[in-house]
């Protein structure tokens, strides 16, 4: 997760100095305490800034902490107060694979309670040290649009590079009879199939090829680079999924030759809440214009209403200048709901 909850400084105050009663201190071997100190600023921050979203419970917060990343390794650091009380956090994900050994993501945040005083600048000193130090030439992070993350870094150097609508669609309300029109509907030369997990063998070199179709999504000014998907990549990431306790159910089309056309995944966080969360849906280049992402989401929609009644609502967000996705998302129910910004900081050389 790349996130800022922190505030920028207020009209007429001056933070470059900020409070000596304020330290901050790497994470390595995470303890008991620590996972606690970082869940609860995790809480208190998102309840303050994004009202009605859900908070992670404090095992799916842990299991960030502590399990394996998929192709990146992870720097953490907790601030805390003259009590000793954290008062913030930081997190930074230093991505592995030869396409992205230049970037890093940035997870900030600063307890409401706690915030101009500095605190986000000394824990952003730190994440940009650690860049620095691996030679990281970008730090990207992402802010609720118009929120105090969009402040702060519009004053410390990032610039926005992308716009996020995000959307939900609840299922209790989408119409059934319309979903299974959808869901049902024939596409000469295609099958759907779906997995729960680590996709069959006989479908991970296949599923890697449509991975790929990832890479020319939109992503505006974003310097994300691109990632490599084969076999052994997309067990890695099922088997990443798994140690965290969460689910991840896929549901692809394969065309009459073979090929996979297209894909779409839900991750299902462990516990299953109420909300889950759309990962990747992407359509081959070659096999688009003929209504798969529409098919493959709402076959879906029917699979999770089937095996997980629990589930009420699904999360998703685009890219605002992702016009076909957005339609896609609109016609079967999704409503926007929030906006974050894509923000991107030019890391000098140590």
């Amino acid at each position: 997760m790349r996130t800022l909850h922190t505030a920028g400084p207020p009209a007429g105050r001056d933070t470059t100095s900020p409070s000596p009663s304020v330290h901050v201190r790497p994470l390595h071997r995470v303890s008991d305490a620590e996972v606690h100190a970082w869940h609860e600023v995790v809480a208190a921050s998102t309840a303050h800034d994004l009202p009605g979203a859900p908070v992670p419970d404090p095992a799916q917060t842990r299991a960030r902490l502590t399990g394996a990343a998929l192709s990146s390794r992870r720097l953490t650091w907790l601030a805390t107060g003259r009590d000793g009380a954290a008062v913030g956090i930081a997190g930074l994900r230093l991505f592995t694979d030869p396409g992205q050994r230049h970037l890093a993501e940035l997870e900030l945040r600063v307890h409401p309670a706690h915030r101009r005083r500095g605190t986000g600048s000394l824990l952003l000193a730190a994440a940009t040290a650690a860049c620095r130090a691996e030679e990281r030439r970008r730090l990207i992070a992402e802010a609720a649009a118009d929120g105090p993350g969009d402040a702060f870094a519009a004053g410390r150097g990032f610039r926005p590079v992308l716009t996020l609508d995000h959307l939900v669609l609840r299922l209790d309300g989408v119409d059934e009879a319309a979903l299974g029109r959808i869901a049902e509907a024939a596409h000469p030369g295609y099958r759907l199939t779906g997995w729960t997990g680590t996709v069959p063998d006989g479908l991970a070199t296949a599923f890697a090829a449509a991975k790929n179709a990832m890479n020319d999504m939109p992503v505006g000014d974003l310097d994300y680079g691109r990632v490599a998907w084969d076999a052994e990549r997309v067990r890695a990431m099922a088997a990443v999924v798994a140690e965290r306790g969460d689910t991840l159910l896929t549901v692809a089309a394969v065309h009459d030759d073979g090929t996979m056309a297209g894909y779409t995944e839900v991750l299902v966080p462990r516990g299953v809440p109420p909300r889950v969360q759309q990962y990747d849906t992407a359509v081959v280049p070659v096999h688009r214009g003929h209504g798969l992402g529409l098919w493959l989401k709402a076959a879906m929609a029917r699979r999770l209403r089937a095996a997980y009644p629990e589930v009420t609502e699904i999360e998703t967000d685009n890219a605002e200048d992702n016009v076909h996705m957005l339609a896609v998302n609109r016609t079967l129910g999704f409503r926007s709901y929030r906006r974050t910004r894509e923000f991107q900081l030019d890391v000098p050389a140590a």
